[in-house]
């Protein structure tokens, strides 16, 4: 325990997400220790942040203006909607270049434990993208864990009706993985998800 305000900044970046005690820590002491550092700019840029950005009415993605710059782009194709968790896996999947659709934004998962329904999700808002039948197939990449294949299940059970194309992202190995470190799971989606050889 630090004194009065390093304290202070240490529990506040505490309170970030993938940011554990030492991390906060180590980010609090550069800040104090680095003279270059420009903490006036840090301090304008989540002002700005906190101001100009907010969510796609579209996807639910995070945009700075009313809609993102997917949705904006007269390129990608109406046809396909990717069905994600976070913004972030929309920047994760943008980074293969493989896909060329729109998504659309969860905004979590379903987690009965955590007190999250379908109803706390944006589904009700994919149905109504759904309902002019432009999009002819739906691809779900939610995570591979248990909430994401609850989510996933609850999906395909609510859009079959719809008739259309359902698909979901294949899961299995990683790309230098070792079989030997692979858990249960993950080798039976890839023997399930094998692949002819040509």
């Amino acid at each position: 325990m630090y004194e009065g305000i390093v304290q202070e900044l240490i529990d506040e970046f505490g309170r970030l997400p993938g940011i554990g005690p030492k991390s906060a820590q180590r980010i609090a002491f550069h800040i104090v220790q680095t003279e270059t550092f420009d903490v006036a700019h840090l301090a304008e840029l989540l002002t700005i942040v906190r101001d100009k950005v907010h969510f796609c009415v579209i996807c639910g993605n995070v945009a700075e203006q009313e809609t993102c710059s997917i949705c904006r782009d007269p390129r990608r194709d109406l046809s396909l909607i990717c069905v994600v968790e976070e913004a972030k896996d929309v920047v994760a999947i943008e980074r293969t270049r493989e896909f060329r659709g729109r998504y659309h934004v969860l905004g979590g998962a379903i987690s009965p434990i955590d007190g999250i329904g379908p109803d706390d999700l944006r589904i009700r808002q994919l149905m109504q993208r759904l309902a002019d039948d432009t999009v002819t197939e739906v691809i779900i990449a939610t995570d591979p864990n248990l909430e994401g294949e609850a989510t996933a299940t609850y999906l395909s059970r609510l859009l079959s009706p719809l008739g259309m194309r359902i698909t979901r992202l294949a899961s299995g190995l990683p790309v230098g993985g070792d079989l030997e470190y692979a858990d249960e799971v993950t080798l039976g989606r890839a023997f399930e998800g094998r692949t002819v050889v040509k």
